[in-house]
């Protein structure tokens, strides 16, 4: 894609025949929200055109076409500071009349979540994800667990309408085992983050279908309360993670980080839950089971790279 004489993006008319606003309403037809991409510098990360000078002219298009979702990246941005830029962004997308929702990703590197929520809906707070349990690829790609450590202690700054973003799901990507990519997904949900799919939706297994539409971990991500999740007990190689929810109720994640089964005798008084000390009912999400109430120890055993998710209910 390039510009034309007036400055407005020219559509790749072999990739989009149709044109971008045929393709949004479309995809709106289909139920679906539509989301584009662009950057605050002057190219994006793939070499289009950035929207660097051309602020009001990009809002005022994705406007007419329909566009429901910016993704603003921060590549080729060299002399510019990133309050400014993407506060000059938010203010065009505001002139130009439509709901957009404006997810800022300059990968955390300005201490994002102290600004963003006065000028973004969401802003990723690290580097890229990729389908690998930890490690860096490449410089510029670390593994959900390392993203995931880096989430803890950002909790103050999510809410409803501004939240943190850990970059998109590697749940079905070849980089992931089964366990592994049910605890991403589970891990995700209990940080409130956005869960935006990155694998081929068209060609998954059915155990990968499970994983993504479990409604109860997805009620968890969506709580209205929109509280992100932290941690309340480490072991190194063994988390707890406690999200509080709506009614007064919570979700507690047993994480296990180790290449082998854990065994964990879970007493709930003894492990932190911030609550009002009342007494829940416990429900097991990932087996459909419950599992007493709080005022019982709790013999697990969590398996290898995987989690165990209770919801707890208090009693009426």
């Amino acid at each position: 894609m390039a510009r034309n004489e007036e400055g407005k993006i020219i559509i790749d008319s072999l990739k989009f025949p149709s044109g971008i606003a045929f393709l949004a309403e479309y995809i709106h037809h289909k139920g679906l929200k539509f989301g584009i991409y662009s950057d605050a510098g002057t190219l994006t990360c793939g070499g289009r055109p950035g929207s660097k000078g051309f602020e009001q002219i990009d809002a005022h298009t994705y406007a007419d076409w329909g566009v429901d979702y910016l993704k603003y990246d921060w590549c080729n941005t060299k002399g510019q500071e990133p309050i400014e830029s993407y506060t000059h962004m938010r203010d065009a997308l505001y002139k130009a009349g439509r709901p957009i929702v404006f997810s800022i990703c300059d990968w955390g590197q300005s201490n994002t979540w102290e600004w963003a929520g006065e000028v973004g809906h969401l802003w990723r707070t690290t580097l890229d994800i990729t389908d690998r349990w930890d490690g860096n690829r490449w410089g510029n790609q670390l593994g959900w667990v390392d993203i995931l450590e880096k989430q803890n202690g950002l909790e103050k700054y999510a809410g409803p309408g501004h939240w943190n973003d850990p970059d998109m799901l590697e749940v079905g990507n070849p980089g992931l085992t089964l366990n592994e990519a049910r605890a991403h997904f589970s891990m995700w949900c209990m940080l409130a983050a956005p869960l935006i799919c990155g694998n081929d939706l068209k060609n998954m297994p059915e155990d990968i279908r499970d994983i993504l539409l479990q409604e109860d971990m997805i009620a968890i991500d969506q709580d209205p309360m929109g509280k992100q999740g932290f941690k309340i007990y480490d072991e190194g190689n063994f988390e707890i993670w406690q999200k509080p929810l709506q009614n007064g109720d919570m979700a507690i994640c047993l994480l296990n980080l180790e290449i082998k089964d854990k065994e964990f005798t879970l007493s709930w008084n003894e492990i932190n839950i911030t609550n009002d000390q009342s007494e829940y009912q416990v429900f097991n999400i990932w087996e459909q089971k419950g599992q007493g109430n709080t005022s019982s120890i709790l013999k697990t055993k969590i398996p290898a790279r995987d989690v165990i998710v209770y919801q707890l209910t208090k009693k009426k």
